[in-house]
């Protein structure tokens, strides 16, 4: 082990480090922290992609590539001068252990809500007393993301709905807003009354215990599978789709959600387009 590190970790470093020194990789020399923004995002979604495939092979090896751009980072930092990937370590295993007080210290806390109310308050006592409730949420979260993130932090401290029921009164409500909009046809209204709807399913979700991504991906998957479905169906036939009408795609898509219902009698989907 070098420097108390796991041998693999460790070697991993070491790989890194030989890779960015002179006479090593090119590319990796090249790359600087906004050349690996992307890469960032890719292999993180790559590793949600394998979490949601339930392949452990395939979640070891995107974690393992998720990895590597954390070491990658802590590399060009070190050669700046800056920190290096120990600090990283000591400073989320110093974190971990002070907001888990009821772990670690004589803090009580029997519920994941009161987990979650304990770490706000000693986050913010950390941040400082002019902290917002807000503050962690990162600006270039994917929106529906973001709306998630930002509701539940204002949920821990209390701003938040009673009840479902309240909710979904609420979503009815932007609805009627969002039409009204419509039928005045001012478009940035009707951009405003579109976000307000979207928050406000983003919220039920929430009070549904649903990850509002997770049903929107899901959704997303079962529009692409019957879509091609359609496609595959239309060229057996000998037709196109640019040839089709709605009436004849619908038929189609119909004929797709019935096959899935025969292949998976115990699924009771009744879905509409």
């Amino acid at each position: 082990m070098t420097g108390g590190r796991h041998p693999e970790f460790s070697r991993l470093v070491d790989i890194m480090a030989r890779l960015r020194a002179p006479g090593g990789c090119p590319w990796d020399l090249a790359q600087s922290r906004q050349d690996l923004k992307p890469y960032l995002v890719e292999e993180t979604y790559e590793v949600l992609d394998a979490i949601d495939q339930g392949d452990p092979a395939m979640l070891r090896e995107e974690l393992g590539d998720l990895l590597l751009q954390v070491v990658f980072h802590a590399q060009i930092a070190e050669e700046e001068g800056a920190f290096a990937v120990e600090d990283v370590c000591r400073g989320i295993n110093e974190k971990l252990i002070r907001r888990h007080p009821h772990v670690f210290g004589e803090v009580k806390a029997d519920t994941p809500g009161q987990v979650l109310q304990n770490w706000e308050a000693i986050k913010k006592g950390e941040k400082g007393e002019d902290a917002s409730v807000l503050a962690g949420v990162p600006k270039v979260l994917p929106a529906l993301l973001k709306a998630y993130r930002l509701q539940q932090k204002a949920a821990r401290v209390g701003f938040d709905w009673e009840e479902r029921q309240q909710v979904e009164a609420k979503v009815r409500e932007e609805w009627a807003e969002l039409n009204e909009a419509v039928a005045e046809g001012e478009k940035e209204h009707i951009r405003e009354e579109m976000g307000d709807f979207l928050f406000a399913l983003v919220n039920l979700s929430r009070f549904l215990d649903m990850d509002p991504e997770d049903a929107l991906q899901l959704a997303n998957a079962k529009f692409m599978r019957r879509f091609k479905g359609i496609e595959n169906e239309a060229r057996t036939r000998g037709r196109d789709l640019h040839g089709m009408s709605l009436q004849e795609m619908d038929e189609l898509w119909d004929l797709m959600k019935q096959r899935e219902r025969e292949s998976s009698p115990e699924l009771p989907f009744g879905e509409s387009r």
